[in-house]
């Protein structure tokens, strides 16, 4: 009897609303049993979604459901759309070595090809990571200089300047309360006139 390594390939497709000014990049979705949606963030335990609610509305529970047991779809889609967020993760394919969630478990087998990522959004000015393996995994794509946690790089690919930001993970595991979190997330959005 062999052992055969199980990959799972990513199970959503990239989020890329027209005019999209910026691209969010996370590693990869937790497992399927985790889901409270069939969307990027969908753990009910990150907390991406009560950053964004913090940020924009001043409510961190903006985007749950009425029944404050999951996150409204709908409602997310359709802010992504105005503001113009396109969202993907930079991992294509994985290995989970421990079965969980954490990206310290998470071999990397595929990874997005983030250039042509990039090239379908013209209009993109800010690329964001949102956790350490996705910022290790974009650099060493684009072979671009890492920014500090909050704040950015520049970027140049052909004729277009990208500022490449590095922001700290919704994954409370990251060991920052959800309110310092979403003053760096709302530094950047301010800084970009998307505030």
């Amino acid at each position: 009897m062999t052992n055969e390594i199980k990959t799972e390939l990513h199970p959503l497709e990239p989020f890329f609303p027209e005019g999209a000014r910026m691209l969010m990049l996370g590693s990869f979705p937790p497992a399927a049993n985790r889901w409270k949606m069939n969307f990027y963030y969908p753990n009910f335990q990150n907390d991406m979604w009560r950053i964004f609610g913090c940020v924009f509305f001043d409510d961190k529970d903006y985007f749950l459901t009425e029944d404050r047991k999951s996150f409204c779809e709908v409602r997310i889609r359709q802010f992504l759309e105005e503001k113009r967020i396109a969202l993907s993760d930079t991992a294509r394919e994985i290995i989970r070595q421990k079965g969980n969630a954490s990206d310290r478990f998470l071999e990397i087998v595929k990874t997005a090809d983030v250039k042509e990522i990039l090239e379908q959004l013209p209009d993109c000015q800010a690329v964001v990571t949102t956790g350490q393996k996705a910022t290790d995994t974009l650099l060493m794509l684009l072979q671009a200089e890492e920014p500090r946690v909050g704040q950015f790089s520049v970027y140049k690919m052909g004729n277009r300047q990208l500022r490449i930001y590095r922001m700290p993970s919704s994954s409370r595991a990251y060991p920052k309360p959800l309110t310092e979190k979403a003053e760096i997330y709302k530094n950047m959005f301010r800084e970009l006139g998307m505030l």
